[in-house]
């Protein structure tokens, strides 16, 4: 097939290099792409967030699948441009996007269709949140109510850094103020056609920037797949999985067809697993990063066949998608001063011993050819990603990969999937 994926970032470098390690080989175009993405597909200047742009290219080019990254291309309305060309692209449009793109909606598509989640209330003013969070009580979880690149959100027992964060993002629309939620947390995917769900393999990120869920949150440090821990809790991953398809996805999804909204693409559920059964925190409607990052590695089913399958509304003749035993760790590299005002332009070295690693490949998130020299261009540069026969084994050969690195002012946690490890 030839495919293109729109997006820069990790994510998008996971999904080609699933897409490239098929036995059918592929053409793969990304727009517009980094670095490492350079070396695995066709680097396309294009704006990805333009819906004419993209479906002209596409059309042109013969385009058999688009496959949407980021979020901001599906809020931009992308996908329902393609499909009106009748171009089959895995991601939803901009309405069912919306279930990303709004924390409300998302809140009250939950309600309507039944599907556990904490109690929250929508704010427009300061005084609003405060009332709210005098209501809902310490922790305090506020949110930016539209977009904010996974960093629009504050859990703290500081109400005055809860107001403050909630000022911050007041001007541009209202701001929920959440029930905190403890336990736990898990992310799973779903690949929907509209109708039907296929689950894939649970995994867990990590949110703060420091050691030990320290600092603020960033758009996610580091991730791994599987969670052996779920078998203690639940039996198995299997119980898991097809719990929370039958109590939340297919719900949810059933919901958006129900109000003329059918999400095609990828269900990102963000769970927490409490005292009183497993909650909803918020739903994405992209492939996570970094956990796409682990899970995809793990993938033994062609990633083609199942996203054009979901594209093209055929999910329901595909059997649930096969994981490898093995587990994987991704370990992010992140610049100075990330994330607030992370420090770009230096070199990276070292990537060569990195890979040599065993078991282990570079997923490129903001990096630059200048010259010979590679250099970081954003907040998250690297995804570092190591398969191995279980999480201690992968962890150690990521952290060895990271050992290779050479990158001024880099930063990373040093305890990704540790207490995984120590039971």
């Amino acid at each position: 097939m030839r495919i293109l994926v729109l997006g820069s970032g990790a994510r998008e470098h996971a999904i080609i290099l699933a897409l490239r390690a098929e036995a059918t080989e592929h053409a793969l175009f990304a727009a517009p792409g980094n670095a490492g993405i350079g070396q695995d597909a066709v680097l396309v200047d294009l704006d990805a967030n333009d819906p004419a742009a993209v479906t002209a290219y596409a059309n042109e080019h013969a385009i058999d699948l688009v496959v949407i990254g980021p979020e901001a291309p599906l809020v931009a309305g992308v996908a329902d441009s393609l499909r009106e060309r009748g171009i089959p692209v895995f991601g939803p449009g901009r309405a069912a996007a919306q279930l990303e793109g709004s924390k409300a909606f998302a809140k009250r598509i939950m309600e309507t269709a039944g599907v556990p989640t904490g109690r929250a209330v929508r704010a427009h003013t300061l005084d609003e949140v405060a009332a709210a969070l005098d209501d809902l009580g310490a922790p305090h979880v506020v949110k930016a109510d539209g977009l904010a690149a996974g960093k629009g959100v504050i859990v703290t027992p500081d109400r005055d850094a809860a107001l403050a964060h909630a000022e911050t993002y007041l001007p541009t629309g209202p701001v929920l103020v959440e029930e905190f939620l403890d336990g736990p947390e898990v992310s799973l995917f779903f690949l929907s056609d509209g109708d039907h769900v296929l689950p894939l393999s649970p995994a867990q990120d990590f949110k703060r920037l420091g050691d030990g869920d320290t600092g603020p949150n960033t758009g996610g440090m580091g991730a791994y797949s599987p969670l052996p821990w779920l078998d203690e809790r639940f039996g198995g991953e299997r119980t898991f999985v097809d719990r929370v398809t039958a109590e939340i996805a297919e719900p949810v999804i059933g919901r958006l067809d129900a109000e003329g909204t059918p999400f095609i693409g990828l269900l990102y559920a963000g769970l927490i697993v409490t005292d009183d059964g497993v909650k909803v925190i918020e739903f994405n409607a992209r492939f996570g990063d970094p956990e796409t990052q682990v899970v995809l590695p793990r993938l033994t089913d062609p990633l083609s066949e199942l996203l054009l399958a979901a594209a093209s509304g055929n999910l329901e003749d595909h059997d649930l998608p096969a994981f490898s035993d093995q587990a994987a760790v991704a370990v992010v590299l992140a610049s100075e001063g990330y994330p607030e005002h992370p420090v770009t332009g230096r070199e990276l070295t070292g990537l060569d011993a990195a890979s040599a690693v065993e078991g282990v490949h570079l997923a490129h998130a903001a990096t630059t050819r200048d010259g010979e020299v590679l250099r970081a261009i954003g907040g998250r540069v690297l995804s570092v990603v190591a398969l191995g026969a279980d999480i201690a084994e992968s962890r150690d050969r990521a952290y060895r990969a990271v050992s290779e690195i050479g990158f001024e002012g880099g930063q990373y946690r040093t305890d990704i999937a540790a207490l995984a490890v120590a039971g």
